[in-house]
Formats: C-alpha cells, sequence, structure tokens
C-alpha cells in the first residue's frame, strides 16, 4: 500500500496537461478583459465598415 501511494505522489504524467489548462486559462481570461475594455471601439470599426458596404453603388 506505501508503494502504490508513492507511486501516485511522485507520478507526474498528468503535469504538462494541467499547465497547459492554465495557460489557455489565463490567455482566455485576457481576452475577455481585453475584448470588453475595447468593446466601443470594436463595435466603431464594424459599424464603419458595415456603412461603407451599404453605401457601395449596385
Amino acid at each position: 500500500m506505501k508503494e502504490l501511494l508513492k507511486s501516485f505522489w511522485t507520478d507526474e504524467s498528468g503535469q504538462g496537461l494541467t499547465e497547459y489548462a492554465l495557460i489557455i486559462a489565463l490567455v482566455s481570461i485576457g481576452l475577455i478583459v481585453l475584448l470588453t475594455i475595447f468593446r466601443n471601439a470594436i463595435r466603431a470599426v464594424f459599424e464603419r465598415i458595415s456603412g461603407e458596404l451599404n453605401n457601395l453603388p449596385d
């Protein structure tokens, strides 16, 4: 039993997956924060593009 617990304690096979999951979570949170901060600027860009496309001759 002691050897089994020791093998679980020293097993690092899932460590890489956990690190990648944390990196993805941090990048996602950063993107959400940036999109929230620049939401009005992004909306203005898309509204300007939409207006230009609507004003094109048929």
